[in-house]
């Protein structure tokens, strides 16, 4: 079934939406931190694919990042273990900073790919209407 660009263009819509929401969630947990018993926070990334026949795109699932994070010296913490230790997620600020642009810049884009197809059908249904 052939899809106009307003529907390739709501299947990107869809999937930056989802990369913005994984990436506003692995920024807010950043600084989460948890005792060395527990996994740490899992930063989220999403899994885009094209769909058949170059149809736009849909997010497929998530990857998950390491529940190791990283073990970080803090003993004044109050979830330090005995030895001082607590673990953070292993999310790196400026990479999602980076990827917080990507997703931003991504989803602009197709919302402006739908306001030149919006445009341009109602310039089409004008020409129509004049013959």
């Amino acid at each position: 079934m052939p899809m106009d660009a307003i529907g390739i263009a709501g299947t990107s819509l869809s999937t930056h939406r989802k990369w913005l929401d994984a990436v506003s969630d692995n920024l807010a947990n950043v600084n989460t931190v948890t005792s060395t018993d527990d996994d740490a926070f899992q930063a989220r990334y999403v899994t885009a694919v094209a769909n058949a026949d170059n149809q736009g795109v849909s997010a497929a699932g998530n990857e998950w990042g390491d529940p190791e994070g990283r073990v970080v010296h803090e003993p004044d913490h109050p979830l330090a273990d005995e030895e001082g230790y607590v673990r953070y997620p292993d999310i790196t600020l400026s990479d999602q900073m980076g990827s917080l642009i990507m997703a931003q810049r991504g989803y602009q884009m197709n919302t402006a790919v739908v306001d030149r197809a919006i445009d341009i059908y109602q310039a089409a249904i004008q020409i129509g209407a004049q013959q």
